[in-house]
């Protein structure tokens, strides 16, 4: 009995032990269970969107109009030679700028100096001839009133008296066209410009005909800008043109660098119906000669000058399956959507006519990802570029 009693105490504790294990593995099963009901259970948490975000805002906003172009000079020449002959001496250097008149190259003149003097020796010639028939037609006369020749003889030295001064008068066309061949052979500039590369070299047998000039000649201030259009916009450029005159600037290839500004010259008479585009004329002064004739520029003409629109950068503008819309941000800082209507563009801004009021915040960059009443962070504010694009 004693050895059974000194066993009940180890057995329940045994027990007790045992009871205490599966406690804590149905505890170590419990808990996570328990866990992820809580977490379940907890309302679930929209993450905030980051955003860019501008301001709308009211300005005066200049409507331009953008086409490429190609510069042209406002005066291009062939320099060629009016006569045939060698080509003895050239008198300019390359890209040389030359006033009107100067002297820019000499072809051999023997030959016409030649044919020069000639018809001034038969003019010469025919002047001592008349001299002569003059005086026997005086005579000649006398006589006649004294009945000593007939009126014949009269009539046949007075006809000799008028060929003499034809052929005086014929003397007279042959020294003046001489006298011009031998001025062409001095070529000079027919106006002010910029001399280009040289073409042929002294020594050269040079004709009138020739196709290849002996250089060109380009007259580069002022200069002209010839670029297009679309079709469309042709009656709001010819009511600009009657308003005023159009300022167009010209800008470089990348549209970043302002070269020149002109004014608008000319609209094309008719429409390019193949490529459904209208070509127009401007010129620049050109005094820094950064305009280059055959560089291709942007040329970007003021339409007209909006005063106090709304505007937000274009990149704030969505079209959707109901139209225009953009995103705004909330005084909580929440998405919500906006149906709007724009007006004109102008590079990075756009004029919103309805939709939306002044000092809106309007989302620019991180739109896709968005939705209603979505809680946005905003990154930092790009008011400052949009600024800078007034």
């Amino acid at each position: 009995m004693d050895t059974i009693g000194a066993i009940r105490p180890r057995h329940k504790a045994a027990l007790i032990a045992a009871g205490l294990l599966v406690l804590a593995g149905a505890g170590y099963w419990y808990w996570p269970q328990a866990t992820e009901t809580a977490r379940a259970a907890r309302p679930a948490t929209r993450p905030s969107v980051p955003v860019s975000i501008a301001v709308a805002t009211r300005q005066d906003l200049p409507i331009y109009l953008t086409g490429i172009g190609t510069v042209q000079a406002s005066f291009t020449v062939r320099i060629t030679t009016q006569v045939d002959g060698k080509l003895q001496e050239v008198m300019f250097t390359e890209g040389q700028r030359v006033k009107k008149g100067d002297v820019l190259a000499k072809l051999d003149p023997r030959l016409f100096q030649a044919a020069l003097d000639q018809a001034k020796a038969k003019r010469a010639q025919n002047a001592a001839l008349l001299v002569a028939a003059e005086k026997d037609l005086a005579r000649s006369r006398t006589l006649a009133l004294r009945d000593y020749t007939s009126q014949q003889n009269v009539d046949l030295q007075q006809a000799k008296v008028d060929q003499l001064k034809a052929a005086i008068a014929a003397d007279e066309a042959a020294i003046e066209t001489a006298q011009t061949q031998l001025e062409y052979t001095t070529v000079t500039a027919p106006s002010d410009g910029r001399i280009g590369i040289r073409l042929v070299d002294p020594g050269n047998l040079v004709r009138a005909n020739d196709t290849n000039a002996i250089a060109t000649l380009m007259l580069t201030q002022p200069a002209a800008v010839l670029f297009t259009l679309p079709s469309r916009v042709l009656g709001d450029v010819r009511e600009a043109m009657a308003r005023a005159p159009i300022e167009v600037l010209a800008f470089d290839q990348n549209n970043r660098r302002s070269l020149a500004t002109g004014k608008l010259l000319l609209i094309d008479n008719a429409v390019d119906q193949a490529t459904s585009t209208i070509r127009l004329k401007a010129m620049f002064a050109n005094e820094d000669e950064r305009l280059w004739p055959g560089d291709f520029v942007n040329a970007r003409l003021l339409l007209e000058t909006q005063s106090n629109v709304l505007v937000v950068p274009s990149a704030a503008i969505q079209r959707g399956p109901r139209g225009l819309f953009t995103w705004t941000v909330t005084a909580n800082n929440a998405a919500e959507p906006r149906n709007i209507e724009i007006g004109a563009s102008t590079g990075d801004v756009t004029v919103v006519t309805t939709g939306l009021n002044e000092g809106d915040r309007v989302v620019t960059d991180g739109q896709y990802k968005l939705a209603r009443n979505a809680p946005v962070t905003l990154t930092p504010p790009r008011s400052a570029e949009f600024g800078s694009s007034k």
